[in-house]
Protein backbone atom coordinates (compact mmCIF):
# COMPACT_ATOMS: atom_id res chain seq x y z
CA UNK A 1 0.00 0.00 0.00
CA UNK A 2 2.91 2.65 1.02
CA UNK A 3 4.36 1.82 -2.48
CA UNK A 4 1.03 2.32 -3.75
CA UNK A 5 0.62 5.43 -2.18
CA UNK A 6 4.28 6.74 -3.76
CA UNK A 7 3.85 5.78 -6.76
CA UNK A 8 0.44 7.61 -7.23
CA UNK A 9 2.00 10.55 -5.24
CA UNK A 10 5.06 10.54 -8.38
CA UNK A 11 2.64 10.20 -10.93
CA UNK A 12 0.87 13.24 -9.76
CA UNK A 13 4.14 15.12 -9.22
CA UNK A 14 5.20 14.34 -12.99
CA UNK A 15 1.49 15.56 -13.91
CA UNK A 16 1.53 18.55 -12.42
CA UNK A 17 4.64 19.21 -13.65
CA UNK A 18 4.05 18.13 -17.11
CA UNK A 19 0.82 20.48 -16.95
CA UNK A 20 2.91 23.74 -15.68
CA UNK A 21 5.56 23.06 -18.33
CA UNK A 22 2.83 23.01 -21.33
CA UNK A 23 1.10 25.76 -19.80
CA UNK A 24 4.50 27.85 -19.18
CA UNK A 25 5.29 26.24 -22.92
CA UNK A 26 1.87 27.97 -24.48
CA UNK A 27 2.39 31.57 -22.65
CA UNK A 28 5.67 31.40 -24.22
CA UNK A 29 4.58 30.97 -27.95
CA UNK A 30 1.65 33.80 -28.10
CA UNK A 31 -0.20 33.78 -31.08
CA UNK A 32 -0.11 36.74 -33.57
CA UNK A 33 -2.50 38.72 -35.42
CA UNK A 34 -0.50 41.40 -37.47
CA UNK A 35 -2.95 43.56 -39.34
CA UNK A 36 -2.21 46.36 -42.07
CA UNK A 37 -5.24 48.56 -43.66
CA UNK A 38 -4.12 50.16 -46.57
CA UNK A 39 -3.81 53.64 -47.91
CA UNK A 40 -4.85 54.38 -44.13
CA UNK A 41 -2.70 57.58 -42.95
CA UNK A 42 -1.95 58.04 -39.52
CA UNK A 43 -4.54 61.34 -39.81
CA UNK A 44 -7.51 58.92 -40.52
CA UNK A 45 -7.95 57.88 -36.87
CA UNK A 46 -10.37 59.55 -34.45
CA UNK A 47 -7.36 58.95 -31.81
CA UNK A 48 -4.84 60.83 -33.56
CA UNK A 49 -7.33 63.60 -33.66
CA UNK A 50 -8.86 63.27 -36.41
CA UNK A 51 -12.29 65.24 -36.39
CA UNK A 52 -14.46 63.61 -39.00
CA UNK A 53 -14.39 59.90 -39.14
CA UNK A 54 -14.96 58.52 -36.08
CA UNK A 55 -13.28 55.22 -35.39
CA UNK A 56 -14.20 53.81 -31.77
CA UNK A 57 -12.83 50.27 -31.78
CA UNK A 58 -9.50 51.50 -33.48
CA UNK A 59 -9.36 54.43 -30.50
CA UNK A 60 -9.90 51.98 -27.63
CA UNK A 61 -7.16 49.74 -29.28
CA UNK A 62 -5.17 52.19 -29.40
CA UNK A 63 -6.05 53.19 -25.45
CA UNK A 64 -5.47 50.08 -24.77
CA UNK A 65 -2.07 49.31 -26.65
CA UNK A 66 1.62 50.52 -26.77
CA UNK A 67 2.54 52.93 -29.54
CA UNK A 68 5.17 53.65 -31.55
CA UNK A 69 4.75 56.90 -32.41
CA UNK A 70 7.56 57.81 -34.49
CA UNK A 71 6.92 54.44 -36.93
CA UNK A 72 8.16 54.72 -40.91
CA UNK A 73 7.09 52.70 -43.52
CA UNK A 74 7.37 53.15 -47.47
CA UNK A 75 5.20 55.60 -49.16
CA UNK A 76 3.84 52.78 -51.58
CA UNK A 77 1.80 49.72 -51.19
CA UNK A 78 4.34 46.64 -52.23
CA UNK A 79 7.75 47.93 -51.07
CA UNK A 80 5.97 48.24 -47.59
CA UNK A 81 4.95 44.53 -47.86
CA UNK A 82 8.01 43.02 -48.72
CA UNK A 83 10.10 44.99 -45.78
CA UNK A 84 6.66 43.90 -43.75
CA UNK A 85 7.36 40.29 -44.88
CA UNK A 86 11.50 40.14 -45.16
CA UNK A 87 12.59 42.58 -42.48
CA UNK A 88 14.68 43.64 -45.22
CA UNK A 89 15.00 46.78 -47.22
CA UNK A 90 12.42 46.63 -50.04
CA UNK A 91 14.89 47.36 -52.83
CA UNK A 92 17.00 44.40 -51.75
CA UNK A 93 14.38 42.51 -51.92
CA UNK A 94 13.51 42.91 -55.42
CA UNK A 95 9.71 44.01 -55.13
CA UNK A 96 9.59 47.96 -54.66
CA UNK A 97 7.35 48.96 -57.30
CA UNK A 98 3.43 48.01 -57.57
CA UNK A 99 4.12 46.97 -60.88
CA UNK A 100 6.51 47.12 -63.99
CA UNK A 101 7.76 43.72 -63.29
CA UNK A 102 8.99 44.72 -59.64
CA UNK A 103 6.55 43.36 -57.33
CA UNK A 104 7.92 39.81 -56.44
CA UNK A 105 10.23 39.25 -54.12
CA UNK A 106 13.92 37.35 -54.87
CA UNK A 107 13.41 33.64 -54.20
CA UNK A 108 16.57 33.82 -52.33
CA UNK A 109 14.32 35.86 -49.83
CA UNK A 110 12.99 34.34 -46.79
CA UNK A 111 9.88 35.96 -44.85
CA UNK A 112 7.84 36.34 -41.47
CA UNK A 113 5.52 32.98 -42.48
CA UNK A 114 8.73 31.03 -42.98
CA UNK A 115 9.93 32.31 -39.81
CA UNK A 116 6.96 31.55 -38.06
CA UNK A 117 6.23 27.90 -39.70
CA UNK A 118 9.54 26.94 -39.03
CA UNK A 119 8.90 26.92 -35.30
CA UNK A 120 5.55 24.85 -35.21
CA UNK A 121 3.20 28.11 -35.94
CA UNK A 122 0.41 27.59 -38.07
CA UNK A 123 0.29 30.44 -40.57
CA UNK A 124 -2.56 32.28 -42.42
CA UNK A 125 -2.90 34.91 -44.36
CA UNK A 126 -6.01 37.10 -45.50
CA UNK A 127 -6.61 39.78 -47.93
CA UNK A 128 -4.23 41.46 -50.02
CA UNK A 129 -0.76 40.19 -50.98
CA UNK A 130 0.75 42.35 -53.63
CA UNK A 131 3.63 40.73 -54.00
CA UNK A 132 3.17 38.25 -57.33
CA UNK A 133 -0.09 36.59 -58.58
CA UNK A 134 2.18 33.62 -60.17
CA UNK A 135 4.36 30.55 -58.53
CA UNK A 136 7.17 30.95 -56.66
CA UNK A 137 5.62 34.45 -55.72
CA UNK A 138 2.15 33.38 -54.22
CA UNK A 139 1.44 33.75 -50.18
CA UNK A 140 1.26 30.04 -50.14
CA UNK A 141 4.50 29.66 -52.28
CA UNK A 142 5.76 32.02 -49.41
CA UNK A 143 5.72 29.56 -45.78
CA UNK A 144 1.63 30.73 -46.18
CA UNK A 145 -0.31 27.37 -44.77
CA UNK A 146 -3.91 28.78 -45.47
CA UNK A 147 -4.88 31.83 -47.33
CA UNK A 148 -7.38 33.61 -48.78
CA UNK A 149 -6.63 36.28 -51.18
CA UNK A 150 -7.08 38.94 -53.85
CA UNK A 151 -4.75 39.42 -56.56
CA UNK A 152 -2.20 42.15 -57.95
CA UNK A 153 -2.47 45.60 -55.57
CA UNK A 154 -6.58 46.25 -55.56
CA UNK A 155 -9.61 44.22 -55.97
CA UNK A 156 -10.90 45.06 -59.99
CA UNK A 157 -7.72 45.94 -61.11
CA UNK A 158 -6.66 43.78 -64.59
CA UNK A 159 -4.81 40.05 -62.91
CA UNK A 160 -7.70 39.68 -60.46
CA UNK A 161 -10.53 37.87 -60.74
CA UNK A 162 -12.28 39.35 -63.80
CA UNK A 163 -15.48 40.64 -62.65
CA UNK A 164 -14.69 41.56 -58.71
CA UNK A 165 -16.18 44.84 -57.31
CA UNK A 166 -15.49 45.08 -53.65
CA UNK A 167 -19.31 42.98 -53.40
CA UNK A 168 -19.24 38.96 -53.50
CA UNK A 169 -16.23 38.41 -55.59
CA UNK A 170 -14.08 35.73 -56.33
CA UNK A 171 -11.21 35.02 -54.37
CA UNK A 172 -8.19 32.50 -54.22
CA UNK A 173 -8.44 30.14 -52.03
CA UNK A 174 -5.06 27.85 -51.65
CA UNK A 175 -4.38 28.29 -55.13
CA UNK A 176 -8.21 27.46 -56.13
CA UNK A 177 -11.43 30.18 -57.57
CA UNK A 178 -13.51 30.72 -54.56
CA UNK A 179 -16.66 32.40 -54.63
CA UNK A 180 -17.67 34.55 -51.21
CA UNK A 181 -20.93 36.66 -50.30
CA UNK A 182 -20.41 39.90 -48.59
CA UNK A 183 -18.51 43.12 -49.18
CA UNK A 184 -15.17 42.40 -49.10
CA UNK A 185 -13.65 43.66 -45.96
CA UNK A 186 -16.72 41.48 -43.95
CA UNK A 187 -14.92 38.46 -45.74
CA UNK A 188 -11.47 39.40 -45.17
CA UNK A 189 -12.70 39.24 -41.56
CA UNK A 190 -14.60 36.40 -41.78
CA UNK A 191 -11.94 34.10 -42.88
CA UNK A 192 -9.65 35.42 -40.30
CA UNK A 193 -12.42 34.48 -37.88
CA UNK A 194 -12.40 30.71 -39.42
CA UNK A 195 -8.71 30.42 -39.48
CA UNK A 196 -8.05 31.55 -35.49
CA UNK A 197 -11.20 28.70 -34.61
CA UNK A 198 -9.68 26.59 -36.70
CA UNK A 199 -6.17 26.76 -34.88
CA UNK A 200 -7.04 27.79 -31.46
CA UNK A 201 -5.49 24.84 -29.71
CA UNK A 202 -2.12 25.69 -31.44
CA UNK A 203 0.01 28.88 -31.39
CA UNK A 204 -0.79 30.59 -34.88
CA UNK A 205 0.25 33.71 -37.00
CA UNK A 206 -2.48 35.15 -39.26
CA UNK A 207 -1.72 38.13 -41.61
CA UNK A 208 -4.48 40.10 -42.34
CA UNK A 209 -4.30 43.16 -44.54
CA UNK A 210 -7.54 44.54 -46.27
CA UNK A 211 -7.23 46.48 -49.41
CA UNK A 212 -9.45 48.99 -47.23
CA UNK A 213 -9.78 52.24 -47.62
CA UNK A 214 -7.92 51.75 -51.12
CA UNK A 215 -9.73 52.64 -54.23
CA UNK A 216 -12.07 52.35 -55.97
CA UNK A 217 -13.80 53.73 -53.20
CA UNK A 218 -16.74 51.21 -52.63
CA UNK A 219 -18.79 50.58 -49.70
CA UNK A 220 -22.16 50.40 -48.61
CA UNK A 221 -24.11 53.57 -48.45
CA UNK A 222 -24.79 52.84 -44.38
CA UNK A 223 -20.97 53.94 -43.74
CA UNK A 224 -20.12 56.38 -46.31
CA UNK A 225 -23.40 58.67 -45.78
CA UNK A 226 -22.67 59.78 -42.15
CA UNK A 227 -19.62 61.38 -43.90
CA UNK A 228 -21.55 63.63 -47.18
CA UNK A 229 -21.82 66.75 -44.76
CA UNK A 230 -18.60 66.42 -43.53
CA UNK A 231 -15.70 64.78 -45.79
CA UNK A 232 -16.42 67.33 -48.86
CA UNK A 233 -13.44 66.62 -51.58
CA UNK A 234 -13.64 63.74 -53.98
CA UNK A 235 -15.12 59.90 -52.73
CA UNK A 236 -14.06 61.53 -48.92
CA UNK A 237 -17.07 60.12 -47.37
CA UNK A 238 -16.38 56.40 -49.39
CA UNK A 239 -12.97 56.15 -47.75
CA UNK A 240 -14.12 57.17 -44.67
CA UNK A 241 -16.62 54.88 -44.70
CA UNK A 242 -14.26 52.04 -45.83
CA UNK A 243 -12.14 52.90 -42.45
CA UNK A 244 -15.86 53.00 -40.27
CA UNK A 245 -16.34 49.45 -41.70
CA UNK A 246 -12.94 48.08 -40.95
CA UNK A 247 -13.64 49.03 -37.36
CA UNK A 248 -16.55 47.53 -36.88
CA UNK A 249 -14.97 44.42 -37.94
CA UNK A 250 -12.23 44.98 -35.73
CA UNK A 251 -14.86 45.10 -32.86
CA UNK A 252 -16.21 41.84 -34.13
CA UNK A 253 -12.71 40.61 -33.82
CA UNK A 254 -11.53 41.22 -30.69
CA UNK A 255 -14.98 39.94 -28.57
CA UNK A 256 -14.21 36.65 -30.99
CA UNK A 257 -10.85 36.37 -29.30
CA UNK A 258 -12.33 36.78 -25.71
CA UNK A 259 -14.83 34.30 -26.34
CA UNK A 260 -12.67 32.03 -27.71
CA UNK A 261 -10.26 32.57 -24.38
CA UNK A 262 -7.66 34.05 -26.84
CA UNK A 263 -7.23 37.56 -26.42
CA UNK A 264 -4.85 37.54 -23.44
CA UNK A 265 -1.73 35.44 -25.38
CA UNK A 266 -2.42 36.92 -28.57
CA UNK A 267 0.00 39.56 -29.87
CA UNK A 268 -2.86 41.99 -32.06
CA UNK A 269 -1.03 44.71 -34.15
CA UNK A 270 -2.59 47.45 -36.28
CA UNK A 271 -0.47 49.48 -38.86
CA UNK A 272 -0.93 50.81 -42.04
CA UNK A 273 1.36 50.85 -45.38
CA UNK A 274 1.77 54.27 -46.26
CA UNK A 275 -0.11 57.88 -45.90
CA UNK A 276 -3.02 58.51 -46.67
CA UNK A 277 -4.50 58.29 -50.11
CA UNK A 278 -7.92 60.66 -49.63
CA UNK A 279 -8.21 61.52 -45.78
CA UNK A 280 -7.96 65.39 -47.12
CA UNK A 281 -7.70 67.56 -50.38
CA UNK A 282 -4.38 67.74 -51.05
CA UNK A 283 -2.41 69.79 -53.99
CA UNK A 284 -0.11 67.59 -55.44
CA UNK A 285 1.52 64.90 -53.39
CA UNK A 286 3.84 66.97 -50.92
CA UNK A 287 1.13 69.70 -49.68
CA UNK A 288 -0.87 69.64 -46.51
CA UNK A 289 -4.42 69.13 -47.03
CA UNK A 290 -6.56 72.24 -47.85
CA UNK A 291 -9.64 70.19 -46.56
CA UNK A 292 -9.61 66.98 -44.49
CA UNK A 293 -6.55 65.75 -41.83
CA UNK A 294 -3.35 64.45 -41.78
CA UNK A 295 -2.27 65.00 -38.19
CA UNK A 296 -0.48 68.29 -39.11
CA UNK A 297 1.93 66.74 -41.54
CA UNK A 298 3.21 67.40 -45.47
CA UNK A 299 2.32 64.99 -47.88
CA UNK A 300 0.03 61.71 -48.62
CA UNK A 301 0.66 58.33 -50.49
CA UNK A 302 3.31 58.38 -52.75
CA UNK A 303 4.84 60.67 -50.70
CA UNK A 304 8.72 60.90 -49.19
CA UNK A 305 7.62 64.31 -46.75
CA UNK A 306 6.64 62.78 -43.03
CA UNK A 307 2.69 62.38 -44.30
CA UNK A 308 3.93 59.66 -46.76
CA UNK A 309 5.40 57.28 -44.75
CA UNK A 310 4.30 57.42 -40.74
CA UNK A 311 1.91 55.76 -39.73
CA UNK A 312 0.23 54.29 -36.66
CA UNK A 313 1.68 50.65 -35.21
CA UNK A 314 -0.09 49.72 -32.15
CA UNK A 315 0.95 46.66 -29.93
CA UNK A 316 -1.68 44.67 -27.36
CA UNK A 317 -0.73 41.70 -25.67
CA UNK A 318 -2.17 41.61 -22.11
CA UNK A 319 -0.11 38.22 -21.42
CA UNK A 320 3.20 39.61 -22.16
CA UNK A 321 2.57 42.86 -20.14
CA UNK A 322 2.22 44.94 -23.33
CA UNK A 323 -0.93 47.25 -22.23
CA UNK A 324 -2.02 50.20 -21.00
CA UNK A 325 -1.86 53.12 -23.47
CA UNK A 326 2.01 54.01 -23.53
CA UNK A 327 3.46 55.99 -26.00
CA UNK A 328 7.30 55.06 -27.64
CA UNK A 329 8.81 57.89 -29.04
CA UNK A 330 11.71 55.75 -30.36
CA UNK A 331 12.15 55.73 -34.56
CA UNK A 332 10.84 52.46 -35.48
CA UNK A 333 9.97 50.98 -39.26
CA UNK A 334 8.43 48.28 -41.38
CA UNK A 335 11.81 46.38 -41.33
CA UNK A 336 11.90 45.80 -37.89
CA UNK A 337 9.02 44.30 -37.20
CA UNK A 338 9.53 40.48 -38.15
CA UNK A 339 12.89 41.03 -35.57
CA UNK A 340 10.65 42.03 -33.10
CA UNK A 341 7.81 39.52 -33.15
CA UNK A 342 10.55 36.83 -33.53
CA UNK A 343 11.99 38.43 -30.11
CA UNK A 344 8.87 38.71 -28.51
CA UNK A 345 7.74 35.03 -29.46
CA UNK A 346 11.38 33.44 -28.89
CA UNK A 347 11.71 32.67 -32.29
CA UNK A 348 14.84 31.90 -33.75
CA UNK A 349 15.94 33.71 -37.12
CA UNK A 350 18.24 32.04 -38.93
CA UNK A 351 21.41 33.95 -39.63
CA UNK A 352 21.45 33.68 -43.42
CA UNK A 353 18.01 35.60 -43.19
CA UNK A 354 20.49 38.80 -42.27
CA UNK A 355 17.27 41.16 -41.55
CA UNK A 356 17.82 44.84 -41.99
CA UNK A 357 15.56 45.98 -39.10
CA UNK A 358 16.51 45.67 -35.49
CA UNK A 359 13.92 44.54 -32.47
CA UNK A 360 12.14 47.10 -30.53
CA UNK A 361 10.94 44.87 -28.24
CA UNK A 362 12.69 46.13 -25.14
CA UNK A 363 11.46 49.80 -26.14
CA UNK A 364 7.76 47.92 -25.74
CA UNK A 365 8.57 46.81 -22.25
CA UNK A 366 10.61 49.76 -21.05
CA UNK A 367 10.19 53.34 -21.69
CA UNK A 368 13.90 54.00 -20.53
CA UNK A 369 15.15 51.05 -22.65
CA UNK A 370 17.62 53.41 -25.23
CA UNK A 371 16.65 53.44 -29.12
CA UNK A 372 17.13 50.24 -30.74
CA UNK A 373 17.63 52.62 -33.84
CA UNK A 374 19.74 55.54 -34.73
CA UNK A 375 18.26 56.18 -38.06
CA UNK A 376 16.69 55.14 -40.91
CA UNK A 377 16.77 55.38 -45.01
CA UNK A 378 13.59 55.67 -46.88
CA UNK A 379 13.35 55.58 -50.43
CA UNK A 380 10.67 55.72 -52.85
CA UNK A 381 12.89 54.30 -55.82
CA UNK A 382 11.79 54.89 -59.01
CA UNK A 383 9.45 58.20 -57.73
CA UNK A 384 5.49 58.40 -57.64
CA UNK A 385 5.44 57.86 -61.78
CA UNK A 386 8.54 55.61 -62.66
CA UNK A 387 9.44 58.74 -64.81
CA UNK A 388 12.94 56.85 -64.49
CA UNK A 389 14.75 54.06 -62.92
CA UNK A 390 16.10 54.17 -59.46
CA UNK A 391 18.98 56.76 -58.58
CA UNK A 392 21.09 57.44 -55.63
CA UNK A 393 18.98 60.00 -53.41
CA UNK A 394 16.38 60.63 -55.78
CA UNK A 395 13.17 60.38 -53.42
CA UNK A 396 14.84 58.96 -50.73
CA UNK A 397 14.92 60.51 -46.48
CA UNK A 398 17.38 59.93 -43.91
CA UNK A 399 15.66 60.30 -40.36
CA UNK A 400 17.72 60.69 -37.67
CA UNK A 401 16.25 62.04 -34.40
CA UNK A 402 13.63 65.05 -35.20
CA UNK A 403 15.72 65.76 -38.43
CA UNK A 404 14.55 64.74 -41.91
CA UNK A 405 17.02 65.13 -44.52
CA UNK A 406 15.24 65.11 -47.84
CA UNK A 407 16.97 63.91 -51.07
CA UNK A 408 20.28 64.70 -49.71
CA UNK A 409 19.20 68.63 -50.02
CA UNK A 410 16.65 69.71 -47.50
CA UNK A 411 17.13 69.37 -43.93
CA UNK A 412 13.80 69.58 -42.01
CA UNK A 413 13.09 69.76 -37.90
CA UNK A 414 10.33 67.86 -37.19
CA UNK A 415 10.41 68.64 -33.35
CA UNK A 416 9.74 72.04 -34.52
CA UNK A 417 8.03 72.26 -37.80
CA UNK A 418 6.31 69.13 -38.33
CA UNK A 419 4.64 70.65 -41.64
CA UNK A 420 7.65 70.79 -42.69
CA UNK A 421 7.47 73.79 -44.08
CA UNK A 422 11.15 75.41 -43.40
CA UNK A 423 13.95 74.27 -45.05
CA UNK A 424 16.87 74.91 -42.51
CA UNK A 425 20.04 73.09 -44.61
CA UNK A 426 22.11 76.34 -45.58
CA UNK A 427 22.12 77.29 -41.56
CA UNK A 428 23.09 73.57 -40.69
CA UNK A 429 25.56 72.81 -43.04
CA UNK A 430 27.26 70.20 -40.53
CA UNK A 431 24.09 68.65 -39.76
CA UNK A 432 23.67 68.11 -43.32
CA UNK A 433 26.76 66.45 -44.30
CA UNK A 434 26.40 64.48 -41.14
CA UNK A 435 23.46 62.49 -42.07
CA UNK A 436 24.79 62.56 -46.01
CA UNK A 437 27.26 59.93 -44.81
CA UNK A 438 24.49 57.79 -43.57
CA UNK A 439 23.02 57.24 -47.10
CA UNK A 440 25.96 55.82 -49.07
CA UNK A 441 26.31 52.74 -47.01
CA UNK A 442 22.71 52.11 -47.43
CA UNK A 443 22.70 52.49 -51.44
CA UNK A 444 25.33 50.55 -52.16
CA UNK A 445 24.28 47.66 -50.02
CA UNK A 446 20.67 47.76 -51.81
CA UNK A 447 21.39 48.86 -55.15
CA UNK A 448 22.88 45.68 -56.42
CA UNK A 449 19.82 43.75 -55.83
CA UNK A 450 16.96 45.70 -57.66
CA UNK A 451 17.40 43.23 -60.69
CA UNK A 452 14.33 41.33 -62.40
CA UNK A 453 12.37 38.96 -60.60
CA UNK A 454 11.42 35.96 -62.67
CA UNK A 455 7.86 33.98 -63.14
CA UNK A 456 8.00 30.64 -63.05
CA UNK A 457 6.15 28.93 -66.60
CA UNK A 458 5.49 25.25 -65.97
CA UNK A 459 6.21 24.78 -62.48
CA UNK A 460 3.67 21.61 -61.01
CA UNK A 461 2.79 24.22 -57.91
CA UNK A 462 0.96 26.44 -60.54
CA UNK A 463 0.38 24.83 -64.04
CA UNK A 464 -1.33 26.65 -66.05
CA UNK A 465 -0.40 29.78 -65.21
CA UNK A 466 -1.83 33.38 -66.69
CA UNK A 467 0.80 36.21 -67.17
CA UNK A 468 -0.41 39.57 -67.01
CA UNK A 469 0.86 43.33 -68.30
CA UNK A 470 0.74 44.41 -64.75
CA UNK A 471 4.41 42.83 -64.74
CA UNK A 472 5.64 43.38 -67.98
CA UNK A 473 9.11 45.00 -66.89
CA UNK A 474 9.43 48.27 -68.45
CA UNK A 475 12.37 50.37 -68.32
CA UNK A 476 10.53 53.20 -66.68
CA UNK A 477 6.42 53.90 -66.62
CA UNK A 478 3.78 51.52 -65.70
CA UNK A 479 2.51 49.11 -67.81
CA UNK A 480 -1.42 48.57 -68.49
CA UNK A 481 -1.78 47.35 -65.19
CA UNK A 482 -5.93 47.92 -64.41
CA UNK A 483 -8.76 47.60 -66.82
CA UNK A 484 -9.57 51.29 -67.52
CA UNK A 485 -6.29 51.25 -69.73
CA UNK A 486 -6.73 47.92 -71.35
CA UNK A 487 -10.10 48.85 -72.15
CA UNK A 488 -8.10 51.31 -74.56
CA UNK A 489 -5.99 48.41 -76.24
CA UNK A 490 -3.11 50.71 -75.84
CA UNK A 491 -0.40 49.67 -78.78
CA UNK A 492 2.68 48.81 -75.81
CA UNK A 493 4.11 45.86 -75.03
CA UNK A 494 6.93 44.92 -72.94
CA UNK A 495 8.72 41.40 -71.47
CA UNK A 496 8.10 39.17 -69.52
CA UNK A 497 10.73 37.61 -67.42
CA UNK A 498 10.07 34.46 -67.16
CA UNK A 499 11.92 30.76 -65.95
CA UNK A 500 11.14 27.80 -67.79
CA UNK A 501 10.91 25.79 -65.00
CA UNK A 502 11.35 22.76 -66.92
CA UNK A 503 11.92 22.39 -70.43
CA UNK A 504 9.26 20.72 -72.24
CA UNK A 505 6.25 21.18 -74.97
CA UNK A 506 4.45 24.84 -74.01
CA UNK A 507 1.35 26.11 -75.31
CA UNK A 508 1.17 29.51 -74.68
CA UNK A 509 -2.31 31.19 -75.66
CA UNK A 510 -2.49 35.16 -76.55
CA UNK A 511 -5.43 37.02 -74.87
CA UNK A 512 -6.37 40.70 -74.60
CA UNK A 513 -8.83 39.97 -71.53
CA UNK A 514 -8.61 36.99 -69.04
CA UNK A 515 -11.04 34.10 -69.85
CA UNK A 516 -13.66 34.73 -67.57
CA UNK A 517 -14.26 37.47 -69.40
CA UNK A 518 -14.93 35.91 -72.86
CA UNK A 519 -14.39 38.39 -75.45
CA UNK A 520 -12.49 37.98 -78.57
CA UNK A 521 -9.01 39.25 -79.67
CA UNK A 522 -8.95 43.01 -81.30
CA UNK A 523 -6.08 41.90 -84.09
CA UNK A 524 -5.18 40.49 -87.76
CA UNK A 525 -1.75 39.13 -86.67
CA UNK A 526 -0.17 37.54 -83.31
CA UNK A 527 3.55 37.04 -83.21
CA UNK A 528 5.29 35.88 -79.72
CA UNK A 529 9.27 35.94 -79.32
CA UNK A 530 10.90 33.40 -75.97
CA UNK A 531 14.21 31.60 -75.91
CA UNK A 532 15.20 33.15 -79.05
CA UNK A 533 12.20 31.95 -80.87
CA UNK A 534 9.52 33.80 -83.15
CA UNK A 535 6.70 32.38 -84.16
CA UNK A 536 3.65 34.28 -85.98
CA UNK A 537 0.86 33.30 -87.54
CA UNK A 538 -2.86 35.36 -88.72
CA UNK A 539 -5.47 35.74 -86.41
CA UNK A 540 -8.54 34.15 -87.11
CA UNK A 541 -11.83 36.80 -86.37
CA UNK A 542 -13.83 36.31 -83.17
CA UNK A 543 -11.21 34.02 -81.33
CA UNK A 544 -10.60 34.53 -78.02
CA UNK A 545 -7.40 33.23 -77.54
CA UNK A 546 -4.67 32.89 -80.55
CA UNK A 547 -2.35 29.28 -79.19
CA UNK A 548 1.37 28.97 -79.84
CA UNK A 549 3.03 25.66 -78.93
CA UNK A 550 6.55 25.86 -78.78
CA UNK A 551 9.61 23.33 -77.35
CA UNK A 552 11.21 25.46 -74.71
CA UNK A 553 14.53 25.10 -72.82
CA UNK A 554 14.89 25.49 -69.43
CA UNK A 555 16.16 28.48 -67.53
CA UNK A 556 15.54 32.50 -67.41
CA UNK A 557 14.47 34.06 -70.22
CA UNK A 558 12.00 36.98 -71.68
CA UNK A 559 8.35 36.53 -73.38
CA UNK A 560 7.11 39.46 -75.81
CA UNK A 561 3.82 39.49 -77.34
CA UNK A 562 2.58 40.88 -80.43
CA UNK A 563 -1.03 41.61 -81.91
CA UNK A 564 -1.13 43.57 -84.94
CA UNK A 565 -4.29 45.94 -85.77
CA UNK A 566 -5.44 46.14 -89.61
CA UNK A 567 -2.92 48.91 -89.79
CA UNK A 568 0.21 47.31 -88.78
CA UNK A 569 0.14 49.06 -85.03
CA UNK A 570 1.10 46.41 -82.24
CA UNK A 571 -0.09 46.14 -78.86
CA UNK A 572 0.87 43.15 -76.38
CA UNK A 573 -1.36 40.48 -75.08
CA UNK A 574 -2.03 41.81 -72.06
CA UNK A 575 -2.92 38.29 -70.91
CA UNK A 576 -0.53 34.80 -71.53
CA UNK A 577 -2.41 31.67 -70.15
CA UNK A 578 0.85 29.30 -70.47
CA UNK A 579 0.45 25.65 -69.67
CA UNK A 580 3.28 22.88 -69.95
CA UNK A 581 2.20 20.19 -72.08
CA UNK A 582 5.11 17.34 -71.07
Amino acid sequence: MPIGSSVIRLLFLFCTLWLSAAATSQADRPNVILIMTDDQGYGDLGCHGNPIVKTPNLDRLHRESIRMTDFHVSPFCTPTRAALMTGRYPGRTGAFRTSSGRTMLHTDERTIADVFAASGYATGMVGKWHLGDNAPHRPQDRGFQDVVWHRCGGVGQASDYWGNDYFDDTYERNGRFEKFEGYCTDVWFEQSLRFVEQHREEPFFLYLATNAPHGPYRVDPQWSDPYKQTAKWGAGPQFYGMIANFDHNLDILRKRLKELDLADNTILVFMTDNGTANGGKFNGLTSEPTAGFNAGMRGKKSSIYEGGHRVPFFVHWPAGGLVGGRDVPSLAAHIDVLPTLAELCKLPVPDDHQPDGVSFAAQLRDLDAPPARKHLVVQFHGGAGFAEGPQAWKDSCVLQGPWRLINGKELYDIGTDPAQRNDVADSNPDLVRQLRELYPPFWESVSPRMTPVSIDIGNPAQNPTTLCSQDWYMPRGNPPWNFNSIRKLPKVTGPWKVNVFQAGRYRLTLRQWPVEADKPVVAIRAKIQIAGQTAEQFVEAGTKGVVFELDLPAGKTELLTYLYDASGKAGGAYFVDVEALR
